[in-house]
């Protein structure tokens, strides 16, 4: 498993508060009062303000914050030949059994996460925002250089290793319409035909990368959270949908994205139940789908959340590889409320522990170092944020690193 060279489990998940002169500026821009230009120099300038933040913390990983983009999603599906984007798709095409759904406020390629879907059905909305694969699937431009080469920039050359990519998960439209209406299906006849060149396309995006410098990349994926929810769940078994499959073609659709990565590119996966304004869309626990997606997924990280009582026991944990990382969320990004250091001491133990006790022969000094410590999500999924204010933010941050450097010596 490849691994940063310096050992540092303090991590975060990627989003940040917009710095004020960038949510000022993009609230401008929402309203078309200023410039696309304007808004890039205002990004330009808060990715500066944000990489110094992460450095003086000491943070494992550097980010952008995600401040180019609107919402969590940005930078695949709108820059696919193949895909097309639909401002007004019939509401009855999307599964009613979906806690949430996008639903675009500007009218821009952005859906955004405004309303669950069964509250646009009640709302009688007629339609809502989405992609749609109309053609072949060929990634014939960038998803996130420039964001990689933005970050560089203003990174010192001994820390670019430290650089993290976020990006949207191949699954993220699919689940909203399923296997008979995600792709036409003239061109694609199974789901693995579709997720196969959506897969390539990723590879080619993250050999780039690669060759750029970036050795981290981090897939945000909801989607496998909804399979923990047992409401969402029971809406696919009436629509003749079986759950243990769909999850299988999920955990393929992913794999396709990170085969024949270079040893050296760490790729994680944060399983997120939602994150939109400090709101959630799911709960449940990981041992619905533990023992499939902790040992089926290609990737070296697991950035799970376990950050109130809606996410279970750690259980889930014991079926963890022995070649894998795992990043606890323990600390909420959705308001300010700050932890206790002694119970995120009890809570990485008590995981270490369950690790400990599986199938797997692994000692609790092993478990404790496939550990790291993280908020459970971001703090800005979408470029408006949560409800928790930079100081806020800042202090959890903190409390990030301090509860590492105490609770791992080496």
């Amino acid at each position: 498993m490849s691994s940063i060279k310096r050992i540092n489990r303090a991590d975060h998940v990627g989003s940040l508060l917009r710095p004020p002169t960038l949510f000022e500026k993009r609230t401008l821009f929402e309203q078309h009062k200023c410039s696309l230009a304007e808004l890039r120099q205002a990004e330009d300038d808060a990715v500066t303000e944000l990489v110094e933040l992460q450095r003086s913390l000491d943070l494992a990983t550097w980010t952008d914050g995600e401040s180019k983009k609107a919402s969590f999603f940005d930078g695949v599906f709108e820059n696919l030949e193949g895909m097309l984007f639909m401002p007004a798709r019939p509401i009855n095409e999307f599964k009613r059994y979906m806690p949430h759904i996008g639903a675009s406020s500007s009218g821009r390629p952005c859906p955004s996460l405004s309303w669950p879907l069964a509250m646009l059905y009640a709302m009688g909305a007629p339609s809502d925002a989405t992609f749609y694969c109309n053609g072949k699937i060929k990634r014939t431009k960038p998803f996130y250089v420039e964001e990689f080469k933005a970050l560089k920039r203003v990174v010192p050359e001994q820390d670019v290793e430290r650089i993290k990519i976020n990006v949207c998960a191949p699954t993220w439209w699919h689940h909203r319409h399923g296997s008979t209406l995600s792709y036409d299906t003239n061109i694609y006849r199974t789901d693995d035909e579709f997720f196969s060149d959506l897969g390539t396309a990723y590879r080619e995006e993250f050999q780039e990368l690669y060759q750029l410098g970036c050795r981290n990349i981090q897939i945000d994926d909801p989607t496998f959270a909804f399979f923990c929810y047992e409401p969402t769940l029971a809406g696919m078994r009436a629509e003749g949908i079986n759950p243990a499959e769909l999850l299988d073609t999920y955990i393929r659709a992913i794999n396709y994205c990170t085969k024949d990565r270079p040893k050296d590119l760490r790729i994680g996966l944060h399983i997120c139940r939602g994150n939109y304004k400090g709101l959630h869309f799911c709960e449940g626990s990981y041992d619905h789908i533990a023992e499939r997606v902790f040992t089926g997924m290609d990737v070296d990280a697991l950035y799970l959340e376990y950050d109130d009582d809606r996410s279970g026991s750690f259980d889930a944990l014991k079926h963890v590889p022995l070649d894998k990382t795992v990043v606890l969320g323990l600390i909420c990004s959705k308001n300010g409320n700050l932890e206790s250091i002694e119970k995120l001491k009890e809570q990485v133990d008590e995981a270490a522990t369950v690790m400990s006790k599986g199938n797997l022969k692994r000692s609790k000094e092993a478990a404790m170092k496939q550990l790291w410590i993280s908020p459970q999500c971001g703090f800005a999924a979408v470029w408006q944020g949560n409800p928790v204010t930079e100081q806020e933010e800042k202090a959890k941050l903190e409390l990030v690193v301090e509860a590492a450097r105490q609770i791992w010596k080496d």
